[in-house]
Order: structure tokens, then sequence, then C-alpha cells
């Protein structure tokens, strides 16, 4: 016994230094993060107890591994230790550091994103490089440093002194002040482990429920019940059905238009408030922008993770799906991987008739520079805006085009933006209504540049469209997908205030409501509104979860509006005029501020309403239980992998990622297993539909066993969804070449030529076909078009004289 309480004053010697490392950690966040809403002082304390009581934590789970080490010698289990510490330093350290890129500290929300979602969104925010991972090692140095120092300067008696010291005060601390308990001023550690565990207690809690005997649908209801709202605001000619469209716009949070705390920097959007139909105290459903178009576009129930996560797709319909249905042609605008939080998936489901994404873009656009990482997200907001435009004109009348905006994200990244930096300065001069100091601009100039870049995108884009003979006949929506997150949140509701315009030169008259909203309400009340005044197919039963916007113009909620912060949690709720947030409650007030207060009765009502809705929540969407299959006549339903195909191939994959699983059908392909390749293209590309490289070795496998027409299927429709991607090209003209339909590649080289394709492996493949169709002229001209970009290439050449 003595032996061990030896040891044990030994292990005493780790609290103090990890102490100070957790404590070096905090500081450097308060210094240099603009997130505090309580002095620095003050705050620092408060997060300095929660550090020790952290590292108390950690040490006494740590303590059973410690003594077992007291087997060996005391070199081996202090070096062991120092390590093992070391990678909670790190792991502090990395949260911190997301906490001062997102001002949100980073929980359970990490279980909804893949390891290539998390590469992405890191790679975004910062450049990837050896000074990025430098403090990786400084701060477990500085940490294995202060336990040397420890041990050589302190005597074991002082050290224990100190250790029960800081026992003392901050057991005070903890005691005398609930700030301790504020989400912001929790270990991010601590945070980070908490609230994975209480999400996986809810999950299981959540799990044991037993619906076996229900076969309801409770969120169908009779279409009648969804008021339209809309009619009385608008100049009908019910003989042409209007366009509709949605603009989607990146972190527009209310917050930086109008008369808000931050606003200033977006005056187009300012100036169409009093021109539109404008809800101020709306609110998206979810903090991050996985949730938008399944909220926005479906007004459909969350998920356990956000609906786009489901691992089988509920039937459910959509405003694509039902507009489709009734003659529109559906389109979706975005500058980036449509693959990303999986709404191509949605998207193909609701089957959306064009769909442009990064891939679709040619030369003629310019893509976002890439970071110190070499990662760009993608295209700028005025590149999708001219896409759009550019295309419109093909497309037959009545549409629903939805475009999602970019910019407005770090790494706050766009063309020309100097220009703009220089107009926040000139802003700050000029502007004496600002609401928000220079200095606090000034810290965050480069997000303020980007708001005016996204506003004067918007406008430009609206400038351009009323040029169109179709403006006076098109219904606009904009609304945000959150309140962009990198600048300080005033409290816990602002991250899902968002505004939603609904402009068109059909109003007759303008108004502003104070009255909430969220995402939830604009499906169904646009559908209400073109089914009551247009030659639409009605639908009897919908499956909305809501009923519809509010236009009531004073401040109150008719309203229960779950939020899901991030992918797995749904701890806010707006129920009547209070936030429940975390268990805390708020009385929101008719600015949309909170101020929490105590009352237990409705405490007890709103947690049981967001029981309620979680329960609801699971159910239907893991039994399948939105919309009856039998009704459902809008839906586009993906390849379906038999079931015990299904588990042969996780069987045989495992943990493996997509890229790996591809190289493995690409081997299976070679080796002449074309079922077994092509099964696992279907698994990867049911995840990743636009992925060119597995549907072009798909369709490879397809024109290797001869059959064609399948072959031919697989690779239009990669050129149809990635039109740029150039071996699509080069393997249709070898199919054309092998099964003898020369003709048919011209006019594939044709288009290639008009996207700016280059690729000298197809312009030699063409002038093979020139060739092989006696047309030797324009075959020479080919190759002698490769020859001068390749003067130096004999190959060529050696072609050229032989086809002489």
């Amino acid at each position: 016994m003595k032996q061990i309480v030896e040891h044990l004053k030994k292990y005493l010697y780790f609290i103090l230094p990890l102490f100070i490392a957790f404590g070096i950690l905090t500081c450097f966040e308060v210094l240099f993060s603009n997130a505090n809403n309580t002095s620095g002082i003050i705050s620092i304390l408060y997060k300095l107890s929660n550090d020790f009581w952290t590292v108390a934590v950690i040490l006494c789970l740590l303590s059973p591994i410690y003594l077992l080490l007291c087997l060996f010698s005391e070199k081996i289990r202090t070096v062991v230790l120092l390590l093992l510490l070391s990678l909670f330093v790190v792991g502090q350290f990395a949260l911190v550091k997301y906490f001062m890129t997102t001002l949100i500290n980073l929980g359970a929300d990490i279980l909804g994103y893949s390891f290539d979602d998390i590469f992405l969104t890191v790679s975004a925010s910062e450049g990837i490089s050896f000074v990025y991972f430098l403090p990786f090692l400084i701060f477990p140095i500085i940490f294995i440093a202060s336990f040397l120092l420890v041990k050589k300067y302190l005597a074991s008696k002082t050290n224990s002194y100190i250790a029960v010291a800081l026992v003392v005060v901050f057991g005070a601390i903890s005691l005398v002040s609930q700030q301790t308990k504020e989400q912001e001023n929790q270990n991010k550690l601590y945070f980070f482990v908490s609230d994975i565990v209480k999400l996986k207690i809810e999950k299981k809690q959540l799990g044991a429920l037993n619906f076996s005997d229900r076969k309801d649908y409770p969120l169908l209801k009779p279409s009648e019940e969804i008021a339209d709202v809309l009619s009385p605001f608008f100049h009908i000619n019910t003989s042409k059905k209007p366009n509709i469209v949605i603009l989607m716009v990146e972190g527009l949070g209310t917050e930086f238009v109008g008369d808000h705390s931050y606003a200033g920097f977006t005056p187009y959007l300012d100036s169409m408030i009093s021109k539109s139909l404008f809800w101020e105290n709306f609110v998206s459903n979810t903090g991050r922008t996985f949730g938008i178009a399944p909220s926005l576009l479906a007004s459909l129930p969350l998920g356990e993770k956000g609906f786009l996560e489901e691992e089988k797709t509920a039937s459910h319909i959509s405003l694509l799906s039902v507009l489709k249905n009734n003659g529109y042609t559906t389109s979706y605008y975005s500058g980036d991987a449509a693959s990303f939080d999986k709404k191509i998936n949605f998207l193909e489901y609701n089957g959306v008739d064009y769909l442009v994404d990064q891939d679709s873009y040619g030369a003629d656009y310019q893509k976002t520079a890439s970071n110190e990482g070499g990662f760009s997200w993608g295209y700028p907001d005025a590149e999708i805006y001219r896409k759009m435009l550019n295309t419109l004109g093909a497309k037959k009348e009545p549409r629903l085009d939805v475009l999602m905006t970019l910019s407005n994200h770090e790494p706050f990244a766009f063309p020309n933006k100097e220009n703009y930096l220089s107009k926040v300065d000139s802003i700050l001069s000029n502007n004496s209504n600002l609401k928000i100091s220079s200095e606090a601009v000034l810290e965050n100039k480069d997000i303020y540049a980007t708001l005016l870049y996204t506003d004067t995108s918007l406008k430009n884009f609206m400038k351009a469209y009323e040029k169109r003979p179709d403006f006076q006949n098109t219904i606009f929506l904009i609304t945000g997908d959150h309140r962009l997150i990198p600048i300080n949140q005033k409290d816990k509701l602002c991250r899902f205030h968002v505004p939603l315009y609904i402009y068109s030169p059909m109003l007759k008259k303008t108004a502003k409501f104070k009255s909430v909203s969220s995402h939830w309400d604009v499906t169904p009340s646009l559908l209400s509104f073109l089914m009551n005044n247009y030659n639409l197919n009605k639908i009897e039963a919908v499956p909305w979860m809501s009923t519809g916007l509010d236009t009531v113009r004073a401040f109150r909620n008719t309203h229960q509006i779950p939020m899901m912060r991030y992918k797995g949690s749904i701890n806010d709720f707006l129920y009547k005029d209070y936030l429940l947030s975390d268990g805390a409650l708020y009385q929101v007030k008719e600015n949309f501020g909170i101020y929490k207060i105590k009352n237990d009765s409705i405490v007890k009502e709103a947690k049981a309403a967001l029981t309620k809705f979680k329960i609801l929540n699971r159910y239907v969407t893991q039994e399948d239980r939105i919309f009856p299959e039998s009704l459902n006549i809008y839906r586009v339903l993906k390849e379906e992998i038999p079931k015990e195909k299904l588990a042969i191939i996780k069987k045989e994959v495992g943990n493996m990622t997509y890229d790996a699983i591809f190289f493995v059908a690409r081997d299976s392909a070679f080796a002449k297993r074309y079922e077994k390749a092509r099964l696992l293209c279907d698994y990867i590309l049911n995840e990743f539909p636009n992925y060119a490289d597995v549907r072009t070795l798909k369709g490879r496998t397809y024109a290797w066993e001869g059959l064609y027409d399948e072959a031919e299927e697989s690779f239009l429709t990669v050129i149809k969804r990635t039109p740029f991607y150039e071996d699509s090209y080069g393997a249709l003209v070898d199919l054309y070449w092998w099964s003898n339909q020369d003709e048919k590649s011209i006019p594939l080289f044709q288009t290639a030529i008009q996207r700016k394709l280059k690729n000298p492996e197809l312009v030699v493949k063409m002038a093979k076909v020139y060739q092989r169709l006696k047309k030797v002229d324009k075959s020479i001209s080919l190759l002698d078009s490769i020859i001068q970009i390749y003067p130096d290439s004999t190959a060529y050449k050696t072609l050229k004289n032989t086809l002489k």
C-alpha cells in the first residue's frame, strides 16, 4: 500500500504540467479569437476552471494504466505517460484550432462526416503545409518541458499542496458561477467527448423504440390543410405558369442585411427588402449547408444525421418532383461538387432534369483560386450565375431553377478580391451609420469583402435577368442556408437566423413579416399557391413537416421548429416564443434576440414536444413512413443492389475508401471478372453518381464484353453528367470504332471541340476514324494540329506519314 501511495505522489507531478499546457492553449484561444462575450480575464478564469477539471478527469481515467506501468522502470513509465498525455495536448490544440476557425466547439458533428468531407472542409479553411502542423509539435514540447521543470524544481510535498489549492480554487469557481457550464467556456476535449457520448446515449434510447406495430404515415395530411397565403400578394395570369428561381445563398444570415447588427455590406439585398415579401424572423432548419435542399425544397424531416445521410432514402416528394410532373423543366446549379453532403442523391431521386456542378464548367469560366494546400471549393458566385444565364435559353418553360452559391464560406476567396477589400475601406470611411465598429470589421475584412462580392454578384445576376423576356413571369426566392459561422455569434439562435425574400414583377403589393417561419414552410406554401391558381395536377395528400409560411405581420410563432445545429444533434427547438437550447430555456424577443429565463413548466412542455419530434423523425425516416410508395409517381429510383450481393460487397470492401474500391473494380475488370467489376461500380455510383472514372469503367466492361448498347448508354451518361471529362469521349470513340459506327464519332468530336477539349489522344483517335472513313485530308489536318503543339514528337509524325 505504501508503495502505491509513493507511486501516486509521483503521478501527481503530471497534473500541473498538463494544466499548464491546457492553460496556455486557453490563453492562445482567448487572445487570438474574437469569440468571447465576456471580458478576457473572466473568460480565461472560467475556461481555466474547466481545463483543470478536464485534466483531473483525464488523469483519473489513466491512473489504472499508470499503476500497471509501475511494474516497469520509472523511466519507461514516465516516457510512456508523457507520450500518451501529449496526444491529449495535440487533441486539445486541434479542437481549439477548429473553434478559432468556426467559432463553435467540435462535438458529435464529426460523426456525420466522412474523412474525405472533413479533409475538404479543413483544406478549404486553411492551406495544409509544414507551418500548419508546426504547433502540433510545439504544444506537446511545452507540456514535456513543463513536466521536466516541475519535476526538477518542485518538491513532492509542494506539488501536492499546489494540486490541493487548485482543487479548492476551481471547485469554488465552479460552485459559485454557472457561467463555467456555458458551452463557450467548456474545455474543448471535454465538450468533444461528452457531446459524442450524449448523442450515442440518445441514439441508443431512440434505437430501442419498437415501431413494429406502427404502419401509419403520421406526416400525411390533406393538401387542403395547407392554406394558400401567397395569392393575395400576386397578380395572377392563370393561363401561364410562372417560372420559379430559388437562390440559396451560402452563409447569408439576417444579421447582415437591413438594419441589423452587421449590416452595411449588402446594399442590393437591403434595397430588395422594400420590393419583396420579406420574412425578418425566418430560420434555417439546420446549422450547416447539408440540410437546406431537403428542408427548403421538400419540407422533409431531419433524419438521424441529416436526411441526405440516411442509408436508404425514404419515399418522398418535393417541389422539384411535383413541378417536373406538371411540365416544369427543373435545374440545379452550383459551383462545388454535387456529391458533397450527398446533394446529388436527393436531386436525382427527385428527377432533376439538369444538374450543373463543378464538373460542368468549361475553360470559359474562372474557378476560385486554390489555397496554399491546392484546394478550391469550385466556382465563385458570379460564374455560377453566368452559367445559369447562359443555359436558360435552351430550356423549355415553365422552369424551376435552383441555385446554390458558394463564395460566402471559408476561405472567402473570389476573383478581384482586392477591389472588394478597397470597397470595405471606403464603406468604413463614408458610412457613419454602421452598427459595428471599424476595428471589428477590419478583424474580419475578408468576410465583409466577400459579403460585398456575394451581394454584387446577386445584383448583377438580377439586372441581367430583368432583360430577359421571361422576367415578367418569374418568381424569385432568396434565402440563406445558415448564418455564416466565422463571425462572432451573439447568441444560440442567430446561427439559424436567415432572411427569406419572395420577389417578382408579378407582386401587386409588398410586405414585411415579423411572424416566425422556417425553410420547412416554403415548399408547402409555394405548391399551395401554384396548385390553387394554375393548372397543376392536384395532390390529395402531402407529407410536409410544416403547414406553410406565416404571413402575419406581428411577431408570433405558431410553428414548432427543431433545428439540427450539425449532423446528428437536435438540441435547438423553437417552441412558441421560446428557444430550448441544450436544455436551457430562452425567451425570444420581437427582434429575434434571446435572453435566458427560468420557467420549469415551459421547459417540461418544450422538452416533451422535442422528444415527440425526435421519435417521429426516427420513425418516418428509418421505417420509410413519409409518403406511401404506392402513391409516389414522382420519384426516380437509383439502381438497387440486391441485399445478398450488397452483403458480399460490404464484407469484401470493409472500411475501404470509395477510391480504393474503384481500384478493386478496375483490377477485376482487367481480370475479365466483368460482373463483379460492375457490381462494385454500382456500389460506388449509388453513393457518388457523378464519379466519372467509375461510370466510364462500367461502360468499358460492357464494351469489352461486346454489349455495345449498354456501353454507349454508360458513356453518354458520363458525358451528360460531366461534360468536360475527356476520357469518356475517347472511350465512346473506341466503342464506335469496335462496333463499326464511325459516323457517330464525328458529332461527338465536334462537341468535344466546342467544349475546348483538345486531348491529343482523342485527336489521334479521330484522325484514325477519318482515315477509315476515307477522309484523309481531315485526318492529316488533325495530326498537324497535334504536331504544332508537340513538334518534337516522332510518334505523331510517323502516324501522319503512314496516313499519306
